[in-house]
């Protein structure tokens, strides 16, 4: 409870901060704040990426389909199906829960296996079709 606390009194603070200030330092502010969000985010996407990749292999359809590939084609696959995995994932967790993520690699890996969980499938059908 209290890094969940921790973590949005932080994020409160961010977003407060690029408010306080004025003029030029004001658009820097959004910028760096901007840019912390992307290195986030690209931090977040490639290990929904590597998570994908990892369940991908234990999952018994692509067991199956993976015999009659090759290994070019095998990892073709799964970069369309963990690509799509990972851009599904903005769209599944809240800035609280990315600010959790950042500070507690427990919560950040039960996270990342939430979303993989959750989108896998679907982005596996429809390659598979």
């Amino acid at each position: 409870m209290k890094k969940i606390l921790i973590s949005t009194a932080m994020l409160a603070t961010l977003a407060l901060s690029g408010c306080t200030t004025t003029g030029d330092m004001n658009n820097n502010a959004g910028t760096a704040i901007g840019t912390a969000n992307e290195i986030g985010m690209n931090v977040f996407k490639s290990a929904i990426d590597n998570q994908c990749r990892s369940q991908i292999e234990k999952q018994t359809a692509w067991r199956v389909a993976s015999v009659a590939m090759t290994d070019t084609q095998q990892e073709a696959v799964k970069s369309n199906v963990c690509g799509c995995v990972s851009e599904q994932a903005p769209q599944q967790v809240t800035l609280v829960e990315l600010g959790n993520a950042a500070i507690d690699s427990q919560y950040r890996t039960q996270l990342v296996t939430k979303v993989v969980a959750k989108s896998l499938q679907s982005c596996y059908t429809s390659f598979m079709k």
